[in-house]
C-alpha cells in the first residue's frame, strides 16, 4: 500500500468539515470520496471514486446491512400503516403525562433493546417520535436520547457489536502469541473484565438519564429545547429532516388501533434475530447435538456460539420475519389486503432511501481512509507518546479520532484493537492491561461515532427521529464531550493512582451530575434563559385535527 501520510486525513476531514458548514451530508461525503480519488490517482479520480462506492456495496456484510435497513424501514412503515403508533400513543397518553416521563420511557426502551444498535434506533426513534412531539421535546433531544443509548448499550450485552469485538481481541492475542510464544487469556474473560473500563458507554447511558430526569440542558440543546417549548417547532424552520413518516407514509389506519400491531412484529424481529444468530453460531462452532450446546460454559457459549454467529444475516432474517408478521396481521384482521401490504413495504423502502444513500457513502469514505492508511497513520502518531499509565488515554483518543474521521466504530475497532493489545503487552510484559485497552477502544470508538456527521448510527438516529442530521450532531456534541472529559479523568486516576473502576465509575457519575447542573446554569445565565426549558406541571391534550408536532398546552 502506498503511504500517503498526512494526506490520508484530507478526504474524511474534508467530508466532515463540508457536512458541518453546508449541512449537506450526501454532497459532502461524495466530495470527500472524490478528493481521495484525486489524491490516489493524481487526476480527477472519477473511476477510483465510483470503485470505492461500488466496492462498499459489494461487501457482503454491507449488503446485508442495506437489506436489513430497507426491510426495517418496511417494518416501521407497516406498523405505522396498521395503526401501531396510534395504539402506543393512546396507551402512553394515559401514562406519560410529562416531558420527564416521556424522556425516561425513551431512555429505558433504548436500554432494553440491546441486541443491535441499528434495530434500537429504528424501533425507539419511530415509536417515541410522535409522543415526544406531543410534549414539545425537540427532535434534537429525541435523537440524542436514541443515539446515546444505542451503541453504548450494544457494547455491554450479547449483540453483534460484542461478537465483532471478541473477534478483534482474538486477532490481537494471536499477534502476541505468535510473536512472544505465550498463551493468551480467555477472549471472553478479557471482554467481561473490559466492561468496567468501557467508561464512555456506561457513563453515556448515565448522562442520558441525568438529562431526562433533571430536564437541564446546555449548549445548542438548550436553544433547541427552548425553541420547541415556546413555539411548538420540534425542528427549526430551515431544518432538513432525513425523513418524516407522516409525509412519506400517509395517514395510518385508525379504525382499530391495537398494541399487538406494534409489539408482535417487534417481538418477532427480536426473537428471530437472536435465534438465527445462535443457530449460525451453533453451526459455525461445529456442534453436533443440542446436548453439546447445553454442556457449554457461559464463556464457551459466548466465544464459540455468539462469537461465531453471523449477526448480519440474522438481522436480515429477523427484519424479513418482522415484515411478514406485520403483513399477516394486517390481512388476518382485515385491515388491508396483500396488495396494500406490499405497497406499504415499498413505501418503507422509499422511507430509507436517504439513509441508505448516506450509509453507502459513509462506508465508501471509510474504504478511502482504509486504502490511504488513515487509521495506521493516526495510530503511528500516537505510538510516540506512550507509558503504561497514559496508554489507555492515548488509545481512547486515537480510537476517537479514527472513528470521527472514518465515521465507523467497527472499522475503528478493527484497526485499533489488534494494534493496541500487542503494544500494551510490550509496555507491561503481560496481559494485565488488555481489558483496559479493550474498554478504551470501545469508549473512543463510540465517542468518535457520536460526534461524527458521517457515522452510520448517527445517520440512522436522525432518520428514525425525523431530525436534521447536522443539528443532531451539533447538539449531541456538547454532551458527548462532557462524558469523554469525565472518562479521561477516570483513566488518569486509574493509570497514575491505581484507582479501580469500582471507585472511578461512581466518581464519574458524581462529576457528571455536577457538570450537568453547573454547565446548564452557566449557559442559561449567559443566554438569559432558564436551564429547564419546560414547565413540568403542564400537560398537553392533543386535538384530533392538530399537527402532533405543534400541540397546544393548557394549565
Amino acid at each position: 500500500m502506498v503511504e500517503f501520510g498526512a494526506l490520508s486525513l484530507v478526504p474524511p476531514l474534508l467530508a466532515i468539515l463540508l457536512a458541518i458548514v453546508t449541512r449537506r451530508p450526501i454532497l459532502s461525503l461524495f466530495l470527500g470520496i472524490w478528493a481521495g480519488g484525486v489524491i490516489v490517482t493524481g487526476s480527477i479520480g472519477i473511476d477510483q471514486t465510483f470503485n470505492w462506492i461500488a466496492g462498499s456495496i459489494a461487501d457482503v456484510f454491507h449488503a446485508q446491512i442495506l437489506i436489513f435497513t430497507l426491510l426495517l424501514g418496511s417494518g416501521v412503515a407497516l406498523i405505522w400503516r396498521l395503526g401501531g403508533a396510534i395504539a402506543v400513543r393512546d396507551w402512553a397518553v394515559e401514562r406519560l403525562q410529562s416531558q420527564r416521563k416521556t424522556g425516561v420511557a425513551t431512555w429505558v426502551l433504548g436500554i432494553v433493546l440491546f441486541f443491535d444498535d441499528y434495530a434500537n434506533t429504528a424501533i425507539v426513534g419511530s415509536t417515541m417520535r410522535e409522543i415526544s412531539d406531543r410534549f414539545r421535546i425537540s427532535r434534537e433531544k429525541l435523537s440524542y436520547i436514541v443515539d446515546s443509548t444505542a451503541a453504548p448499550v450494544a457494547t455491554i450485552a450479547i449483540s453483534s457489536w460484542v461478537a465483532f469485538q471478541l473477534s478483534m481481541v482474538r486477532e490481537g492475542f494471536d499477534v502476541v502469541e505468535e510473536a512472544e510464544g505465550v498463551d493468551a487469556p480467555s477472549v471472553f474473560a478479557t471482554y467481561l473484565q473490559s466492561i468496567p473500563y468501557n467508561a464512555y458507554a456506561l457513563l453515556a447511558v448515565v448522562m442520558v438519564g441525568l438529562v431526562v430526569l433533571t430536564r437541564r440542558d446546555y449548549g445548542e440543546m438548550l436553544d433547541a429545547e427552548h425553541r420547541a417549548w415556546s413555539t411548538g417547532k420540534v425542528n427549526r424552520d430551515d431544518a432538513t429532516p432525513l425523513q418524516e413518516v407522516e409525509a412519506d407514509l400517509g395517514d395510518p389506519i385508525d379504525e382499530r388501533p391495537m398494541l399487538r400491531t406494534f409489539f408482535a412484529p417487534i417481538v418477532v424481529l427480536i426473537a428471530v434475530t437472536i435465534a438465527s444468530a445462535f443457530y449460525t453460531g451453533y453451526l459455525a462452532a461445529g456442534l453436533e447435538s443440542p446436548a453439546e450446546l447445553f454442556a457449554l460454559s457461559l464463556g464457551e457459549f459466548a466465544e464459540g456460539v455468539a462469537g461465531e454467529a453471523d449477526w448480519a444475516a440474522a438481522l436480515v432474517w429477523g427484519s424479513f420475519a418482522m415484515v411478514a408478521t406485520a403483513i399477516a396481521i394486517g390481512v388476518g384482521y382485515g385491515l388491508f389486503d396483500v396488495g396494500d401490504g406490499v405497497e406499504s413495504t415499498l413505501d418503507g423502502f422509499r422511507l430509507m432511501l436517504t439513509a441508505v444513500t448516506i450509509l453507502v457513502l459513509a462506508w465508501s469514505i471509510s474504504a478511502v481512509a482504509s486504502d490511504m492508511g488513515t487509521g495506521e497513520y493516526v495510530a503511528g502518531l500516537a505510538e510516540g507518546v506512550l507509558s503504561p499509565a497514559l496508554f489507555p488515554v492515548v488509545v481512547l483518543f486515537t480510537a476517537a479520532f479514527i472513528a470521527f474521521t472514518m465515521g465507523s466504530s467497527w472499522a475503528t475497532m478493527g484497526i485499533v484493537t489488534p494494534i493496541a493489545i500487542p503494544v500494551a503487552f510490550e509496555l507491561t510484559g503481560d496481559f494485565a492491561l488488555a481489558p483496559v485497552v479493550v474498554g478504551a477502544v470501545f469508549s473512543g470508538a463510540i465517542f468518535g461515532d457520536h460526534t461524527s456527521p458521517i457515522s452510520d448510527t448517527t445517520v440512522l438516529s436522525s432518520t428514525f427521529t425525523g431530525a436534521d442530521l447536522i443539528d443532531h450532531v451539533r447538539t449531541q456534541f456538547y454532551y458527548a464531550t462532557t462524558v469523554i472529559a469525565v472518562v479521561t479523568v477516570c483513566y488518569l486516576l486509574y493509570g497514575y493512582l491505581g484507582v479501580p473502576p469500582v471507585v472511578f465509575l461512581p466518581l464519574g457519575v458524581v462529576l457528571l451530575v455536577g457538570l450537568v447542573y453547573g454547565l446548564s446554569e452557566l449557559d442559561a445565565r449567559r443566554k438569559g434563559v432558564d436551564p429547564i426549558a419546560s414547565r413540568e406541571d403542564v400537560e398537553f391534550i392533543p386535538e384530533p385535527e392538530r399537527d402532533p408536532g405543534a400541540p397546544e398546552s393548557t394549565d
